[in-house]
């Protein structure tokens, strides 16, 4: 009986604390003349913090048709504007800043979403050695790490050497399906310099970024290599997650002005890869049986960063560049 007793509290407090919300914003309304939405579009600034309270407002709404605004199709989030403007008895004329800045919110809810569908599709997808296209990208990511030492069979020991486990990369894909290859072929590709260099430090951690001097400063004597390629699969899953979790929210709502795409999620997997890689080396495991600790702790450092609705994890990003003005 006493947990029922707390559970009735419980269903009471809730909805006293509902209604009390409700009563405010009434009241609030009523003095400012402006609905809740006005308000966070007026009193906050553009990126993560005003699209974040953007899509709570929404998504708590009282009315169904608010409640679905933040799935509709891209094309049709124009029509919902209007329709949000209308049912709140907002004068567009009066205020037109409003309706645009409604429309850039919602084009980055909506396209988190997506994202998170675009994403999921290519993780399902498996690797199929059959398929001349996923071939042709796995000898591209050899080519783009690898430029002056020619693949010698497409069954070889020599992947080993980029840090797949086997001499047939197919079978190292399976957690991640074609999303870890898409994200391994984007980091040696377009930051071709930073990922031979991050594979290099991989396969002789030794030699990596610190001096000699720092090097014997720091007893950095045992430094413990890793496999960089199945790192790679193993980053990817961990921007995954952070993606399906909604913790890259504060990160997207911060460099994509509209919705965020792929090239934004690649864009945070290198970011991601490259940091981790400087985390590694700064913990210094004594053995690869360390990988898991040390990968927890770097998901926690990431996951402390994000809570912050400043941050943008990587905003010196080129697909970012050109929006940043807007």
């Amino acid at each position: 009986s006493g947990f029922f007793a707390r559970m009735f509290v419980q269903v009471c407090l809730y909805f006293y604390c509902k209604c009390l919300w409700r009563c405010l914003k009434f009241v609030v309304r009523k003095l400012t003349g402006r609905c809740e939405l006005q308000r966070i579009c007026y009193n906050t600034k553009p990126g993560a913090a005003r699209t974040m309270k953007i899509e709570a407002s929404l998504k708590g709404s009282k009315s169904k048709r608010l409640q679905t605004s933040v799935s509709v199709h891209p094309d049709a989030i124009e029509k919902t504007i209007d329709d949000i403007m209308e049912l709140k008895r907002i004068n567009s004329d009066i205020n037109p800043q409003l309706g645009v800045s409604l429309q850039a919110c919602l084009l980055q809810i909506v396209g988190y979403r997506n994202l998170i569908a675009e994403v999921e599709k290519l993780r399902r997808e498996p690797y199929d050695s059959e398929n001349p296209q996923h071939e042709e990208m796995l000898l591209k990511l050899w080519k783009c790490l690898k430029p002056n030492s020619p693949l010698k069979a497409r069954i070889s020991k020599q992947w080993c050497e980029i840090g797949f486990q086997g001499d047939d990369p197919k079978t190292d894909f399976r957690g991640m399906g074609l999303l870890g290859l898409y994200n391994l072929v984007y980091f040696a590709e377009w930051d071709t310099e930073i990922a031979q260099q991050v594979l290099s430090d991989s396969l002789q951690p030794k030699y990596s970024q610190f001096s000699k001097a720092e090097w014997e400063k720091k007893k950095f004597d045992k430094a413990i290599g890793y496999s960089f390629a199945i790192v790679g699969i193993n980053i990817t899953d961990l921007t995954y997650n952070l993606l399906v979790s909604g913790a890259l929210k504060t990160h997207f709502y911060n460099v994509a002005p509209e919705a965020p795409t792929l090239t934004h999620f690649q864009q945070t997997f290198c970011y991601l890869m490259h940091e981790f890689h400087k985390f590694w080396i700064e913990e210094d495991p004594l053995d690869i049986m360390e990988f898991n600790r040390v990968r927890e702790k770097f998901h926690k450092r990431i996951l402390k960063q994000l809570q912050n609705p400043e941050m943008a994890l990587c905003p010196h990003f080129a697909a970012s560049e050109s929006l940043i003005n807007m």
